[in-house]
This record gives structure tokens, sequence and C-alpha cells, in this order.
């Protein structure tokens, strides 16, 4: 069966070791029999860590503009309200534009959905053979927990981006489901209702958590009950559980600390960050997945494309002492940076890599604030949001008058604020069933606004402030809430060869 949906357990063996033979002396990869892979819980993890780095550290569809997992928090990013993208730039124009993720036959919607669906039949394979290898039971307790949280965390990209928010409708069709190893002959199977996706992402993060319970983590990018609290935090909130949403929150961030002003400006580059909870170290060696930097990192003059710069408006949310505030500069370096908003959140490390940041204790603060708002308790919502906001330099929240509501607004808008460049744009938008909103930089008479920019000369000039040059659909027509261009098609490659998928 040609499809880009399924991996063959062939392909599964070679991605498994592609990255880990250092740990299995023996022939090379693509010669490694089931027989010697499935003969101990040493050799089927080579699989797991094999998985990993492929997600990770793969370019998605053999192009730099897709460099691994970065890929759908880089596109998200770019179809939501504050990246002001330079459409010059290689990498994320037509997703900018919307012309992108709505097109089956674009071939980063085929790439992003081909992988999701290789992490998902690469644990299947480990769930299914986990409990039957030789080996440390301990080891097959902590290998299996680690599948199944990776399995539920790519379900839950899936859910969140390849359907409306579950609180529109939860029965809405999204994707197929597979839990048992396919292979090129499988016959596919049809799209499972978000319900049905959530219950088996529950199952499974429910499941690891009971499995990794005192496991002792030797690196931030292993998965740790710490972790699986933090997706089940984002699975509470995205299904409206908000009670239990703000209590895994508050288990998955114990433990991090938030980082101290002084962090704040160092480049987001560092896995030993007190308050990452869960990030993937890169090396020179094997750092692929660093390449998502030369898009954010607006600063180097060693980044390529340099090209998610900052709305202004966006730059105008944050006042008083922030330290997010000082990251900010009116680009003046090059002719064709002139006049764009600079947010200098992201920089290379000196070696060009930088480690990638999944989660942090920032967000699940965000999601403990969140939960306790929505569900009525609004001293223990503001006082989340407030450790936050202390921590960052900026004015707390004043409760007085304030209702639900309010509340609310100021939460979404301080994740905004605090995880711009990290993925969550467009799927917020989603799950809040909001519009994007893009709006001009223009003074009350409708005139670009202007602002003083250092050239590399030292001089200083007044330019016209760059903003955003995507502010209606590709169609003409205006962003509005629940839209179809904000949902993640699934690849024409995929319904050619999936007959059971719409039924």
């Amino acid at each position: 069966m040609k499809t880009n949906r399924f991996y063959t357990y062939t392909a599964a063996l070679i991605i498994g070791l592609s990255a880990c033979n250092k740990q299995l002396n023996t022939a090379p990869s693509d010669a490694v029999s089931e027989d010697i892979l499935f003969k101990n819980v040493a050799n089927l993890s080579t699989i797991s860590e094999g998985t990993w780095a492929s997600m990770m550290d793969d370019f998605y569809g053999g192009t730099y503009s897709n460099p691994g997992f970065k890929t759908i928090a880089l596109t998200s990013d770019a179809m939501a309200d504050d990246v002001a993208l330079i459409t010059t730039k290689y990498g994320f124009p037509t997703a900018y534009r919307f012309t992108q993720m709505n097109d089956k036959t674009q071939s980063r919607v085929t790439a992003i959905w081909g992988q999701l669906y290789k992490i998902i039949n690469n644990s299947n394979i480990v769930i299914a053979n986990v409990d039957k290898v030789e080996g440390d039971s301990t080891a097959k307790k902590v290998l299996k927990g680690q599948v199944l949280a990776l399995r539920a965390h790519t379900y839950l990209t899936i859910a969140s981006f390849y359907q409306f928010s579950y609180l529109k409708d939860s029965l809405a069709k999204t994707a197929p489901i597979y839990t048992v190893p396919t292979t090129a002959a499988t016959v596919g199977n049809p799209k499972a209702s978000l319900k049905e996706i959530y219950e088996l992402i529950f199952s499974d993060l429910l499941q690891a958590k009971v499995l990794l319970t005192n496991y002792d983590r030797p690196a931030k990018y292993k998965i740790n009950a710490d972790v699986v609290n933090g997706l089940l935090a984002r699975a509470y909130l995205n299904t409206g559980r908000w009670a239990q949403a703000a209590a895994a929150a508050d288990e998955a961030q114990r433990d991090y600390p938030l980082m101290i002003p002084s962090e704040y400006s160092k480049g987001f580059n560092d896995v030993n960050n007190s308050e990452w909870i869960w990030g993937h170290p890169e090396i020179p060696s094997q750092s692929d997945g660093s390449y998502s930097f030369n898009f954010l990192d607006v600063s180097s003059s060693s980044s390529y494309y340099y090209s998610f710069m900052a709305d202004p408006l966006f730059g105008e949310l944050f006042e008083g002492e922030d330290i997010r505030k000082t990251l900010f500069s009116w680009d003046g370096s090059a002719a064709a940076r002139e006049g764009y908003l600079q947010y200098k959140k992201f920089k290379f490390k000196a070696d060009q890599t930088a480690d990638l940041v999944l989660m942090r204790s920032s967000e699940a603060i965000l999601i403990k604030a969140e939960g306790y708002a929505r569900a009525g308790n609004l001293t223990e919502g503001i006082n989340a949001l407030n450790q936050l906001r202390t921590a960052r330099g900026a004015k707390t929240f004043e409760p007085t008058g304030a209702t639900q509501d309010d509340l609310i607004k100021e939460i979404l808008i301080e994740r905004r604020k605090e995880l711009w460049g990290e993925g969550f744009g467009l799927s917020d938008i989603i799950r809040n069933q909001l519009p994007v909103v893009r709006k001009p930089y223009v003074d009350a008479n409708g005139n670009d606004i202007k602002v003083t920019v250092v050239t590399p000369d030292g001089t200083t000039k007044q330019v016209a402030a760059k903003y955003h040059t995507a502010l209606k659909f590709s169609d003409g027509t205006n962003f509005g809430a629940n839209s179809p261009y904000y949902i993640f098609v699934i690849p024409q490659g995929e319904e050619q060869n999936n007959p059971n998928l719409y039924k």
C-alpha cells in the first residue's frame, strides 16, 4: 500500500537505530534483524531513542524549511497574531499568508503528517513488544511509560492543529487512530473524533504517569512524571477540565523555579535553564533541530533567515520594568530589515547550536492560572498570574473590581507575551475559538508610525515601522474565529491511499 501515513517495520528499525547504533555494536542499522531488536529492553530502547532523534533533528521532507519537530511550532506562530514575518525570506511566507496549510498538495502538509504518524507507529512497535522482551522490569516500565507519553504527545499535537476546538465540537472527525504497528499492507483507519483521540491521550498519559513515578531521568529530553503532568495539563485545558488542568500544571512545575531576570536575555538556548521541564539538547555533530533558530534569531549575524520579527502592537503589550521589554529593538542593520521590530528572545550559542525548549514551568503556571480562573477561583488564578509577572518584573494584575472575563483576558495576553516563538500562537487561537488579529501600525490619521533605527555605521535615522503584510486571508476576506484556514489539512496522498479515511 503506497502511503505517507504508515511506517513499515523495516523503516522503523532503520530510524530506531540510525542515531543510536553506538549502543549496539553490530551490523549497520539497515541490516539489523527484528530478532536482535526485540531480544531485550536495551535493544528495543534504540527504536525509542532513534525515533526521538529523528523527530527533533531530521529535516522533515528533506528541506531546510522543516527543521524537525520545531517546524510545527514555527508554522503555528507564523500563522498567528504576533509574528510580523519578513516575507522575502525563505521558509514560512506561505504559512504566514494562509496559502499553505489548507492546501493538501503542499509538501510541508505531507511532511508534517508523515512524521507525526511515523512517531506514532514507532511508538506502537515499542509498546507492542516491551512487555515481551528480556530485561530489567524497571527499565521496561520506564521505556513503556516514556513511549506511551510520546504517543500521547503526538496525538495531542494532531488534536491541536487538525480540527477546531474540542469545546466547539468534541465529536468532530479529525484524524485516524492507530494503537498497533502498521505495515505498508495495512488498510487505513477512518478519521476518529476529537473525543476518541483525547480518550486515548488521557489513557496513555495516566498509564505513563504511574509507570514513571519515582523515575529519576538522566537528561531533560527524557520524559518523566513532570513532563507527563505538563502534557496532562495541556490536554485538560484543551478539553475544558479546568480544575484538573490547574492541578496537573501545579504538579508539573514544582521542581522548576522560574529563571531570574538576567537569565531571560541569554537566548533561550540552554536546556539547563532552571524552568525548562522538557527540552532537547543539541550538539554540533547532531544539531539539525537548531536550524529553527535561523528563523527565530533576529540579532545574530550568523542567522541565515531572521524572518520572525515581532508585530509592533505586540511589543506595546509590555510595560514597566518587564525584563522581556528590554529584548525589543527597531532593526536598522540592513535595508531589507529597516523598521522591523526585533524580539531578541532566541539566540544561537557560539557554536551555532541551540537547545530546543518543549515545556517550561512558566507555561505550567499560566495553565494553572487559566484553569483556576475558568473554574471560578479568581484568587488562585490571580496569584498564579502574578507569580509569573513578578518574576518578569512586570506590573501585577490588580484584583480590585476584576471580573472572571477580565482575568482570563489578561492570562491569554500573558501567554502570548511569555510563550512567543514557542509554538502556541495558532493552537491557542484554535483552542479559544478566536480570530487572528493583525492590524496596521499607524497613527490616528492612518499614517505609518516613524521609529528611530541605528544603522551599521552607528548613525540614527527615522524610518516607517514595518508591520504585518498579511492583514486578511489569501482570498481577501477578513480574519474570523473558527476559520478553516487555521486547520492543517490532511495531505492528498493520505486521501488517495486510505479508502476508509472519510467513512
